[in-house]
């Protein structure tokens, strides 16, 4: 068989050739195909659903979350691989499908399951969602938010935080290839009502009816429309909180027709969520974010 392919080149040199030369352009035509990836994912294919139930005991989000999530995903078609991790706050299902099935679709089937199951978890007890399609060994670039020493005064952990929350991280997810920003460190800032015990129990209040109040009170709503002449006036409500002093002037109730505010209760400010733990570069605390792809 050999000594025939031999002959037919030798006899046939053109032919050879232009043959030599289509399978050099093939070679090259699928080398511009290939995916390449400085850092490849190599994690199967599988869709995280994650529910962040920060009020729950690790009992109860295995048995109001993670296992509703797990049954409504047991018959999806082309499962390899079922798992779940329930703790104190958090559940997170991982489901494993055949390397064949497209990405998209995988997360397609699922995210119909979900809306599913979500019948069977209690009002309050968190909603699912799909976690972005990449995994950290997807990640492919690290950074941190430094301040130059002559503005170090201006910027604290705080800031720096808010920086890369709203500034930096919207601006890297709009860059090709990009599937999620993480960020690490800092403080992560917050609005914060500090209640006072004693003027609470003075006004007859309760914890409940602060809570009530600012979830009330934060929020427009839409009328209807009102004709004058050859002009629509629109009818608005405007309730949404803007600063601090918005929060401090929502009403409570009304004792002997004078109102109840926030203020009177309670200290409105600016503050930080707990913080558990500290990244750090070089041997100072800063705040992290791992930019990832897929």
């Amino acid at each position: 068989m050999i000594d025939r392919i031999i002959s037919f080149s030798v006899r046939n040199k053109l032919i050879t050739g232009l043959l030599l030369l289509a399978l050099v352009g093939w070679g090259a035509y699928s080398v511009t195909q290939l995916p390449i990836d400085a850092l490849p994912d190599v994690t199967n294919n599988q869709v995280l659903v994650n529910t962040v139930a920060p009020n729950l005991a690790t009992q109860e989000v295995e048995q109001f979350i993670t296992f509703p999530l797990e049954q409504a995903f047991k018959n999806l078609p082309d499962v390899v691989e079922l798992r779940s991790v329930s703790r104190s706050g958090l559940s997170v299902v991982t489901v494993v499908f055949k390397d064949h099935v497209p990405l998209y679709l995988t997360r397609q089937l699922v995210a119909e399951r979900i809306t599913q199951a979500q019948s069977a978890i209690p009002a309050g007890y968190g909603i699912p969602e799909l976690a972005p399609p990449t995994t950290g060994t997807g990640e492919i670039y690290q950074y941190t938010l430094a301040v130059d020493s002559a503005h170090k005064a201006e910027y604290d952990l705080l800031e720096l935080r808010s920086l890369q929350d709203w500034v930096v991280r919207k601006q890297l997810l709009g860059v090709p290839g990009v599937i999620d920003v993480s960020s690490f460190g800092g403080l992560l800032k917050q609005y914060e009502v500090s209640v006072d015990a004693r003027r609470l129990a003075g006004a007859r209040l309760s914890l409940i009816d602060v809570f009530n109040a600012l979830q009330n009170n934060n929020g427009n709503t839409g009328g209807s429309y009102i004709e004058k002449g050859p002009n629509i006036y629109f009818i608005r409500g405007e309730g949404i909180i803007t600063s601090l002093k918005d929060m401090e002037n929502i009403v409570i109730s009304a004792r002997g027709g004078s109102p109840v505010r926030i203020r009177d209760v309670a200290e409105v400010r600016f503050g930080h969520a707990v913080r558990y733990g500290a990244m750090t570069r070089n041997g100072e605390g800063r705040p992290w974010a791992e930019w990832c792809s897929c």
